[in-house]
């Protein structure tokens, strides 16, 4: 049994014309999310990194992994799940 993620479904789609049958869904909801929060998480972490003399790898993973977190959580808000 496999935990599916709620990706929100595509944050910008482009539907094809007459013309074209083009389709792309581009990024996710999901991942829209996460990059918009990503800068606040980034400078955040960063400088507690470099308080704590902690390695920037370690805060960058951490900024990264607390915005998915973030923006799973702005999705189940969205749904009305919290």
């Amino acid at each position: 049994m496999t935990d599916q993620i709620n990706t929100g479904g595509a944050a910008f789609p482009i539907i094809g014309t007459e013309n074209t049958n083009y389709v792309h869904e581009g990024m996710t909801l999901r991942d829209y999310f996460a990059a918009k929060a990503l800068p606040v998480l980034l400078s955040e972490l960063y400088a507690q990194s470099v308080r704590r003399n902690v390695r920037y790898e370690d805060a960058y993973a951490a900024a990264s992994k607390a915005a998915y977190e973030l923006a799973d959580a702005m999705l189940a808000a969205r749904g009305g799940a919290l």
